[in-house]
């Protein structure tokens, strides 16, 4: 009779030896390898060191020897949670920009999320669940990574070399120091993608106002009647770039050549271009320098205008193109109009979309074959990050001793002030050739018959060392003020006198000009604000900063 094997009692076998400090030490490193490895899939440059400095307390937890069992299972857990949570972000972050280009908080993404129900989730996921998959296995296999790593943090107490212990300590202070500052903490998982859901929230509540809002002003411009004073072909575009200064254009006067190609336009056009000599605007930030051009000067007015919505009750088929990601602009603006194009998918400073990315865009626009079209332009120009603005490697003034260098040398304005006006110029100098081929396409592209204009101004301007050592937005200095503005009419047109093109001028008044471009009248209509009119009245705009002269 044979005897059944013992089995034996588990509590009764020895328990597994802890992990040594150089084991723990492999398992911080692997744990850290697996977050960074999905952190540079969903970002670049400076954003890979933040997010890492954030996600460096929990990891740096399993070099603190843990003697208790239950400490322990919760030091594992957090550590895995928290490690997964930056796993994550990277990688969604990462299937975005693959898939779509996009970043989680850019136009795209947002309203797409606004828009979703549950069936089109599903049906999303029927057609991309391949990719989803994959991305979903690379997460499974960094949970098993970081899994692993977390239950072989330190359980013993060790010596560890004065130099670990300082560098340790200095990673601590530099995570703390993350958590300190602002746009730091932004970048965190939990806190960034609650931000994320507010927004999508947000963006879902408010679109049914802004919905009724836009229908709002079509009924009213409808209401106005506007009537069309030529008759037969017209095509309008304008040209709405960011953050220029006129004081850095070549075409006003400024030392470096940033200009070549619109003043060679000018010498061509002659007195079919103008050159607003005295152009200001009255915000020194992009929404409600917007609000303002598009608005008559009077946004928000129960009874007011907006551009678009007029030019489409004259008979004007209108399109938005714009290299900017922005939400408000686009729900405000851009969505009154028939065509919207939207190439940019990265919102804020760090999108490096080049505004020449809208060119083919406004050929085909101006090849469309409605007899009359309105075509708004919107470019990132200038708008900070300044090297951003440009193809890489493509500044001419970089490293260039000349005499706007030694000009601010002299002033006293700081390396980086200098460095970041080469950069500035260099922007200057890639918009003057969007801007230029913007006005040639006008011009040529098309059908060539009938009545064109052009118009061309920046939202608001740009302080890059002219009255203070800084560079950027500047409600606080005429520089935040200083814009250009052109305007060109084919031969069709009357020519603009050289006394109009020294009259000032205001950004918030520019729609009433460009009615006049686009043969639109009304009975709200307001020659006495249209530069071109000779009843023309400047009156001065009231701004934050005091301006000796709005002619200069």
């Amino acid at each position: 009779m044979s005897v059944p094997p013992t089995v034996p009692d588990p509590s009764s076998l020895p328990a597994a030896p802890p992990p040594t400090p150089r084991q723990a030490l492999y398992a911080l490193g692997l744990a850290t390898a697996t977050v960074l490895a999905l952190v540079v899939l969903g970002h670049d440059g400076r954003r890979v060191a933040q997010l890492m400095a954030l996600a460096l307390p929990a990891l740096l937890w399993l070099a603190w020897p843990v003697r208790s069992d239950a400490v322990h299972r919760l030091r594992t857990a957090a550590v895995w949670l928290w490690a997964m949570a930056f796993a994550l972000d990277g990688a969604a972050r990462a299937y975005l920009l693959n898939a779509y280009q996009a970043a989680p908080d850019s136009a795209l993404v947002l309203s797409a999320a606004a828009n979703t129900t549950g069936r089109e989730s599903a049906e999303y996921l029927s057609m991309h669940w391949r990719s989803v998959a994959v991305w979903c296995g690379a997460l499974a296999c960094a949970g098993l990574l970081v899994g692993r790593s977390a239950r072989r943090g330190l359980r013993t107490s060790a010596r560890w070399p004065r130099w670990s212990i300082a560098l340790l300590c200095g990673l601590l202070l530099l995570s703390a120091l993350g958590y300190a500052s602002k746009p730091w903490r932004r970048l965190h998982p939990v806190a960034y993608w609650l931000h994320w859901n507010a927004s999508v929230n947000g963006l879902r509540s408010g679109w049914s106002d802004l919905e009724k809002q836009r229908s709002a002003a079509l009924e009213r411009a409808r209401v106005a009647a506007p009537a069309l004073t030529r008759t037969g072909p017209s095509t309008v575009v304008l040209v709405v770039t960011d953050s220029i200064n006129r004081d850095n254009m070549g075409l006003y006067g400024y030392a470096r050549p940033t200009t070549p190609r619109l003043q060679a336009q000018q010498q061509l056009l002659g007195t079919e271009m103008a050159v607003l000599r005295n152009a200001w605007s009255v915000d020194a930030s992009t929404l409600p320098a917007m609000g303002n051009l598009f608005g008559f000067g009077q946004p928000g007015r129960a009874d007011g205008q907006h551009l678009i919505a007029l030019a489409r009750a004259a008979g004007y088929k209108t399109w938005w193109m714009s290299n900017h990601d922005d939400v408000a602009i686009e729900q405000q603006h851009a969505r009154m109009a028939d065509v919207v194009d939207m190439v940019n998918r990265t919102p804020g400073r760090s999108g490096a979309s080049l505004d020449g990315e809208l060119l083919d865009c406004v050929q085909e626009a101006l090849e469309d074959p409605a007899e009359r079209k309105l075509i708004v332009v919107h470019l990132m120009g200038a708008h900070p990050h300044y090297r951003l603005r440009f193809p890489s490697g493509d500044n001419p003034f970089e490293d260039h001793a000349d005499a706007v260098d030694a000009q601010l040398t002299g002033q006293g304005r700081s390396a980086w002030v200098r460095r970041y006006r080469q950069q500035y110029d260099a922007a200057l100098l890639y918009n003057d050739f969007v801007v230029a081929e913007t006005l040639q396409l006008a011009r040529n592209a098309g059908r060539t018959d009938g009545y064109r204009a052009w118009m061309y101004l920046s939202d608001h301007g740009q302080e890059v060392g002219h009255g203070s050592d800084r560079a950027g937005h500047s409600p606080s200095t005429a520089s935040g003020y200083r814009i250009p503005a052109l305007i060109w009419r084919n031969e069709a047109a009357q020519p603009v006198s050289a006394a109009m093109q020294l009259r000032p001028f205001r950004a918030d008044w520019a729609a009433w000009t460009l009615a006049d471009l686009l043969h639109i009248d009304w009975a709200g209509a307001l020659p006495e604000r249209n530069v071109l009119d000779d009843r023309y009245r400047w009156v001065a705009p009231t701004l934050p900063v005091a301006v000796p002269s709005f002619f200069d």
